[in-house]
């Protein structure tokens, strides 16, 4: 397995919006970043990876690109962007950009443009199609709800939108438009960044017979579609290929099969991929009822990630983002244990076989924040979801499911102290502070040595450190235990165990026979304090342990 920089990185996901606001508008911003890189480098992250700071009207935050080499207003300027970009190489802070290609706004020039006539040159830039039989030209149904389908009165076809209509897709049949797009993504490079997360990438291919999806759903057809590789391969030599960068794609619907096309060592393609099987815990068809996981699933899917794609590929390990309900909600314990229960859940993250991913205040353990009002929200896929459901049921049910799974569970305001907003601005922000900010915030963690802050850093220190839990192997220790979530990670003859108490009940953990003989002596706990007696190993609720074995 070749050693690479970003194999050995820790990447810190910033939604700017709800990071820091450094002119108090209500609106995080890219100043507001460049405040916080000493806490970051504190932290001792590697990366940063930014989400969307390019110009855009915001219907989805930031999603819907409407200038792919400006920077936001909201956000600062170009300027203040290179300032950060120096600033976080000074640090050696890497930053990662968002790429997101699959779609732009309905306000970018190009879709401008392609609305004119069919004729004008850009109208290949999108996908337009005639009506059929009067209706939709197929059965597609967008992530957002509704139909992917928006029907244009001007020139009397439809045109082809996966998630809202202000969203339209682009047509990455046309050369032109993807030259225009590896143009841009070089326009960055150069500029200085460091790498792209690649946003829905393996949606840019599309079925060019626009079939109806059937009972088997849209794989195939927009979904890991047709000239998906061809399209990624022919980026890589295009662009990639001529720098030393990262990239990271997010995958929705991916397979271990799949993904050894996208990231195998040897494709030239992506260097990993961000898989949501972990995420979507249990397959369900709505995404806003409350998912309970069980354990044998969970370590079932991390070993088959691993093992799918061990000594070909690289794998991405997190358990949050902007795109989904607080880590330490989902699945740990953020009532009672919330402290143990994040750090256990961190130790997992940040010792398995992969690149660690950290969302912005997963480091302090940041919670959902359970909104009592849907006017609170602000995700447009949550209030569509909400607006649809309510045709036919109360409206309280659906607002009890939204609290559990909305986005917007992740964008709220990071949280810096007690102060007002929690020190995220002086003027109302854009979304309201979760109500616990004045017990969980960064200043408070900060003062206390046993936080959840120094834990992560801890961890991040240990990662840095020991090349065993970079490119070790992994052995799973007793699959079939419904409680307890052990491994070992081995290279060159060096031998680290790792236990984990999944759960909030005491639990005992037999040391293997193999493991007897040895001594273990610990690296780190989540515990002050930790004894093995005769050959078992008695766990507290939520406990993690991480032992050198000797």
């Amino acid at each position: 397995m070749k050693k690479t920089w970003w194999k050995e990185s820790v990447v810190y996901q910033i939604y700017p919006r709800s990071f820091m606001d450094s002119n108090n508008d209500g609106i995080g911003d890219i100043r507001g970043v460049i405040e916080k890189l000493d806490y970051l480098k504190y932290l001792g992250i590697d990366i940063i990876w930014l989400s969307p700071v390019y110009k855009s009207p915001n219907d989805d935050n930031g999603y819907d690109i409407s200038d792919y080499e400006d920077i936001m207003s909201e956000f600062g300027s170009m300027k203040d962007f290179d300032e950060l970009l120096k600033k976080a190489h000074d640090k050696n802070i890497k930053i990662l950009m968002d790429l997101v290609v699959n779609h732009s706004s309905d306000e970018h020039r190009w879709f401008i443009e392609s609305k004119k006539s069919k004729d004008n040159k850009y109208r290949d830039y999108y996908i337009w199609s005639d009506p059929k039989d009067g209706k939709e030209p197929n059965n597609w149904k967008a992530f957002f709800g509704g139909s992917v389908w928006q029907y244009d009165e001007e020139s009397k076809q439809y045109y082809l939108h996966l998630f809202s209509k202000k969203q339209p897709d682009l047509n990455w049949e046309n050369e032109n438009m993807r030259n225009d797009i590896y143009s841009m993504m070089k326009f960055w490079i150069d500029k200085g960044v460091d790498g792209f997360r690649m946003d829905v990438c393996n949606l840019y291919s599309k079925s060019s017979d626009m079939r109806d999806v059937d009972e088997n759903g849209a794989e195939g057809i927009y979904i890991n579609g047709p000239k998906i590789h061809d399209y990624l391969k022919e980026m890589n030599k295009e662009v990639f290929s001529k720098y030393d960068v990262m990239t990271v794609g997010e995958a929705p619907g991916v397979s271990t099969k799949h993904a050894r096309d996208y990231v195998g060592e040897d494709r030239d393609e992506l260097n990993m991929l961000f898989h949501f099987e972990l995420m979507d815990l249990p397959n369900q068809s709505d995404k806003f009822y409350k998912k309970e996981y069980n354990l044998i699933d969970v370590k079932n899917i991390f070993m088959k990630w691993y093992e799918g794609l061990h000594n070909i590929g690289w794998n991405s390990l997190f358990m949050n983002n902007h795109d989904q309900p607080r880590m330490v909600s989902r699945f740990g314990n953020d009532k009672n244990y919330r402290v143990e229960s994040a750090k256990m859940l961190a130790t997992l993250i940040h010792t398995f076989s992969g690149t660690p991913y950290i969302y912005q205040g997963e480091e302090i353990g940041m919670t959902n924040v359970e909104f009592e009002n849907i006017n609170d929200y602000r995700d447009i896929e949550t209030l569509n979801y909400y607006n649809e459901k309510i045709q036919n049921e109360d409206p309280k049910d659906v607002l009890e499911r939204i609290k559990k799974t909305s986005r917007d569970n992740a964008r709220t305001p990071m949280q810096w102290d007690d102060s007002l907003n929690a020190g995220f601005s002086k003027k109302t922000p854009w979304i309201n502070v979760n109500q616990n900010y004045k017990e969980i915030n960064t200043k408070k963690s900060l003062e206390d040595k046993n936080s959840i802050f120094y834990y992560y850093k801890d961890l991040i220190k240990l990662r840095h450190e020991n090349e065993t839990i970079v490119y070790g192997d992994v052995k799973l220790i007793y699959p079939d235990d419904e409680n307890i979530f052990a491994y070992e990670r081995n290279l060159n003859g060096k031998n680290i165990l790792v236990v984990l108490n999944f759960y909030e009940n005491n639990v005992i953990f037999k040391i293997p026979d193999l493991l007897q003989q040895k001594k273990l002596k610990i690296m780190l706990t989540n515990y002050n304090d930790k004894l093995v007696e005769n050959d078992n190993i008695k766990l507290r609720p939520y406990e993690a342990i991480v032992y050198e074995v000797i």
